[in-house]
């Protein structure tokens, strides 16, 4: 990898809600004229000046580049080490950027929850990423930084405790608090309206290993749970959880890719915690309509109804929603003499954008500025960045990870 390049960091679509979040806290953070070398990158001049003068000051330099224009593209990977991205949807606007860090030998991390685009991404770029030294990394935010790292850290410490590893995890989302962003409602729409029409997508939806190696796409665990039932581990009632469709899959993506360190026979699965008794029961059905609204067929009547009252593209919570939100997930393992483990990841702001804006940030710095791994191609975040991201999650981006 070229190590004399101009930034450690572009930020990409930095004049966006997420994107003027991440350059925020990259200013914060490490300032402009330190150790890191960074930038704010987007299309349009002025709109990019006028986020700049909101969240950082006239220090820090500004790139123009067009996401449809690969000659634009190149120039813009070029300059730098990291292409840290927020454009989304990503089927619609990331595609070409990831082929022009693959082929000019930039690393990329991506907030992508889009696992239909994800997997195209790993047929198309994963061979030629490996081969040219790079590291492409999606899901570098609240989906799915928290789930991917939590079970990497759990395995690790369940290794070093008790000398075995867990064969089976459960993630319980015991407590969340945040608002929802219009990008993030765009981009699930875009998947449903694209499993809709296209039943290959739906498959790799469906398909518990639909981001693994496409030779090792079959094992024990079952599709995410859709309903509301009592959980003997947690002893809770339990629902969906929305993220689940996603983090699953990239926690069996770092398994495979990982030569399998938590076994071939490992089981991952995620859901919500919504109380005990009969409140709990109903708490829990209650708390699966937001789902059912989010992912209703395209065109219907529910449909029309979410897109009404949900937020557009370019919104999202206040600076006090914010501030004031936070997420607890707990790791309920089981380790291989049948003795249990317990896991737990907390994040100190809401998930989907004071944190996920802080992971993200971490992420491209982690990517930049430490000793990694020697592994290349399309990976996730515990695979390409290990204990290098724990250590920066924790010291700087407000999450904390414990194990007993």
């Amino acid at each position: 990898m070229n190590t004399t390049k101009e930034f450690d960091i572009l930020v990409w679509g930095a004049s966006g809600f997420t994107g003027r979040l991440v350059a925020q806290y990259l200013f914060n953070q490490y300032g402009e004229n330190g150790d890191l070398k960074w930038a704010m990158a987007g299309r349009n001049q002025e709109k990019l000046e006028q986020v700049r003068d909101q969240v950082a000051d006239k220090t820090v330099p500004l790139v123009i580049a067009d996401s449809d224009d690969e000659a634009s593209l190149k120039a813009l990977v070029l300059r730098a080490k990291v292409i840290c991205t927020t454009v989304g949807p990503y089927v619609s606007y990331g595609s070409k950027l990831v082929a022009a860090c693959v082929t000019h030998g930039a690393d990329y991390c991506d907030l992508s929850g889009e696992v239909q685009w994800m997997r195209t991404m790993i047929d198309k770029h994963h061979d030629a990423a490996k081969a040219n030294g790079v590291k492409i990394v999606h899901t570098c935010g609240f989906d799915s930084i928290p789930s991917d790292m939590g079970v990497y850290f759990t395995q690790r410490e369940a290794q070093a405790q008790k000398g075995q590893r867990a064969k089976r995890i459960r993630m319980r989302v015991a407590g969340m608090k945040g608002g929802l962003s219009g990008g993030t409602y765009a981009s699930l729409s875009k998947v449903m309206e694209q499993a809709s029409k296209d039943k290959s997508i739906y498959k790799v939806l469906v398909n518990p290993y639909g981001l693994n190696p496409s030779d090792q796409q079959k094992g024990a665990d079952r599709p995410d749970l859709q309903s509301v039932i009592y959980d003997a581990t947690s002893k809770n009632w339990i629902g969906p959880f929305i993220m689940a469709g996603i983090n699953t899959k990239v926690v069996r993506r770092s398994n495979a890719l990982s030569g399998y360190a938590y076994g071939k026979d490992f089981r991952y699965d995620e859901a919500t915690i919504s109380g005990k008794g009969f409140k709990g029961r109903i708490k829990g059905v209650l708390g699966a309509l937001p789902l059912l609204i989010m992912t209703a067929k395209p065109g219907s009547l529910l449909k029309r109804f979410a897109n009404r009252i949900l937020p557009k593209p370019g919104e999202g919570p206040s600076k006090d929603q914010r501030e004031n939100g936070f997420y607890n997930l707990r790791f309920y393992a089981t380790l291989e003499d049948g003795s249990a483990g317990f896991g737990k990841v907390t994040g100190d702001r809401d998930p989907g954008y004071g944190s996920t804006s802080k992971m993200l940030g971490e992420a491209a710095v982690c990517l930049a500025k430490d000793k990694l791994p020697e592994v290349s191609g399309v990976l996730t975040p515990s695979i390409a960045m290990g204990d290098a991201l724990l250590d920066r999650l924790e010291k700087n981006a407000g999450l904390t990870f414990d194990f007993k």
